[in-house]
């Protein structure tokens, strides 16, 4: 066995498979593009173009996946959404 296929080896020993989840945020008839796109940027640490585009998603196609992660990552985030009183879940 070649140096090249014992270190392949031991690196797929290593891999773990890591779930990974979204926060989907909704569209509503209530919140301005400011105040959402203000909120993405505090919780989610999107830049401001990036807010804005899921702000755009949001409205036009009624969801958008704002944040991807572990769970654990994602819960403390999405409930800052939720308090804000916009609609988000993680899936």
């Amino acid at each position: 066995m070649s140096t090249k296929e014992k270190i392949q080896e031991k690196s797929e020993v290593l891999e773990q498979e890591v779930l990974q989840f979204e926060i989907i945020l909704f569209n509503d008839d209530i919140h301005t593009f400011e105040f959402v796109i203000n909120s993405l940027i505090d919780v989610c640490e999107h830049t401001s173009e990036q807010a804005e585009q899921c702000t755009y998603l949001v409205h036009y196609k009624g969801k958008c996946a704002v944040k991807t992660g572990e769970y654990d990552e994602l819960k403390p985030r999405c409930t800052r959404l939720l308090n804000l009183g916009l609609s988000a879940e993680i899936v």
